[in-house]
């Protein structure tokens, strides 16, 4: 193999190796700021809430670069956040929010919620998830209506 083929090849598997995630990470403080880069001098591209779930892309020393539901990069300090926690957030308009897990269940009295609004996930039963707000509201979800890393 010469010697451009070989650059030319670990060149290709350096960038499919990077670009892959790395783990899965959700907000674990009430309020968060997201960076353009990894320090608190890059500008501010999203203040999100607990329980937002994001894929973690690479670590730069305490930062770790990260991707939303929309495909979005940003950057955030590892403080923020926990790899612990199981999390989602809805990916649609709009989602009903179940007393338990199907459709034939009534909406609990906080349905519907909008799009961006995250969960940590307690259990799953079927194609259902039974999941809890920053305010403590539980409730059921269809695992279609939201996005986990």
């Amino acid at each position: 193999m010469s010697n451009r083929s070989f650059s030319l090849f670990f060149s290709s598997f350096l960038f499919l190796f990077l670009s892959k995630p790395i783990g899965a990470a959700c907000i674990d403080v009430e309020k968060a700021n997201l960076r353009h880069g990894p320090s608190t001098n890059h500008q501010k591209t999203w203040e999100v809430y607990r329980y937002m779930p994001f894929k973690i892309l690479r670590t730069q020393g305490d930062w770790l670069r990260i991707q939303d539901l929309d495909s979005d990069i940003h950057w955030i300090h590892n403080s923020l956040i926990s790899k612990n926690l199981k999390c989602a957030v809805v990916k649609v308009e709009k989602a009903n929010i179940r007393k338990g897990p199907g459709g034939q269940y009534p909406k609990v009295a906080w349905s519907p919620t909008q799009k961006y609004y995250a969960f940590k996930v307690l259990r799953s039963k079927s194609s259902w998830l039974e999941v809890e707000d920053a305010a403590g509201n539980k409730g059921w979800i269809s695992q279609s209506l939201v996005w986990m890393p």
